[in-house]
């Protein structure tokens, strides 16, 4: 029978569940080797001994690890590169050092790297990126979040909803509701969305805020045609092509990323279509590139690296009894990139 308490061995766990020791490990860390179904069985028996948590409370005996582990959703996208700036600025003035795992807005990979942390020891985990609209989706990654708290793990989030943690949370219909504000004042009716990848709540909320303005002015969200792709540069290349072929007629785009944006205008430049004079377009986010764009693009300001250093800030204070939330709110920045409808437009 495994022994109990403290001197719980991984050995015991591999018993209990009938796996070698290896087989064990590796469940428990989220590599690779294992199938899901056979992990999913390990950990469930690791839970019901309370062996997960003790490798924890091990290496937190004597205060906080020194490594920070960072989840994004893309490293290579500004937005989570600026976050991570601020991340960064704090571990740093806090002595701590920063571990950035990459999840690609997969979430079966976002939780294979978030085992992987636990696996490593960090005393403080952070996760960057927009959550998923079907609850059950981020039901695994709140049991893990949950256990590693409990046994003296820190963690804050920015972006999400239903992972039970501190967050902060960014002003995202807020926003979605300035952009089509905007774009309506300025006479544009026929508007297309590039809208990101479907059921993530970043896209839905970003969407909703853009509902919002509609109906302020007596129109529906149903009345315009969303196209979804990937969240990506390359998914507003395809996005905006796909307006260009189905929605020819369009007078403005509003794409729900920056990134998304900057793929829309490449798209735009190649075609030779005038940019706003043509077709207006707007973004999301304020990257550090959107200034310097031609033309400069029009967008929802977030302050990225503040919000990297509001997460860290918010994991090392001391665990309160319900989840903070800390809100960003936001500033429209009106550039280049728009103007008014083209009278040939109606």
């Amino acid at each position: 029978m495994p022994r109990p308490g403290p001197r719980l061995r991984l050995a015991d766990v591999a018993e209990r569940a009938g796996v070698s020791l290896a087989t064990a490990s590796r469940a428990l860390a989220g590599r690779e080797g294992v199938s899901e179904e056979l992990a999913n069985h390990v950990r469930q028996v690791s839970r019901e001994l309370g062996y997960v948590a003790n490798p924890y409370a091990r290496n937190l005996a004597g205060g906080a690890s020194s490594t920070v582990g960072l989840i994004v959703h893309q490293i290579d996208d500004p937005y989570f590169s600026e976050i991570a700036s601020g991340v960064i600025e704090v571990a740093a003035a806090e002595g701590l050092l920063v571990q950035i795992a990459h999840s690609g807005r997969d979430p079966q990979h976002e939780l294979r790297q978030l085992r992987h942390l636990i696996a490593q020891r960090v005393g403080i985990i952070l996760i960057a990126g927009s959550g998923y609209d079907d609850p059950r989706v981020e039901a695994e990654a709140r049991t893990e979040l949950a256990d590693f708290q409990r046994a003296g793990g820190r963690v804050a989030v920015i972006g999400r909803h239903a992972l039970g943690v501190d967050a902060v949370v960014p002003d995202n219909e807020a926003g979605g509701r300035a952009v089509g504000e905007h774009l309506l004042a300025l006479g544009h009716r026929r508007i297309a969305v590039a809208a990101g990848t479907p059921g993530l709540t970043t896209v839905a909320d970003r969407l909703a805020g853009v509902a919002a303005a509609l109906t302020a002015h007596g129109r529906s969200l149903d009345e315009l045609p969303i196209v979804h792709s990937d969240f990506t540069r390359d998914g507003g290349r395809v996005a905006a092509e796909r307006i260009l072929h189905h929605h020819p007629d369009s007078t403005a785009i509003i794409a729900l990323n920056d990134a998304m944006a900057i793929g829309v205008l490449s798209i735009l430049r190649g075609r030779r279509i005038a940019v706003p004079d043509c077709l207006s377009v707007v973004g999301f986010d304020d990257v550090s590139v959107a200034a310097d764009l031609a033309p400069s693009l029009t967008t929802v300001r977030l302050p990225m690296t503040e919000m990297g250093r509001m997460a860290l800030q918010l994991a090392l204070k001391p665990r309160s009894t319900r989840p903070r939330r800390r809100s960003t709110g936001h500033t429209l920045i009106v550039r280049d990139s728009t103007g008014p409808a083209p009278t040939s437009g109606g």
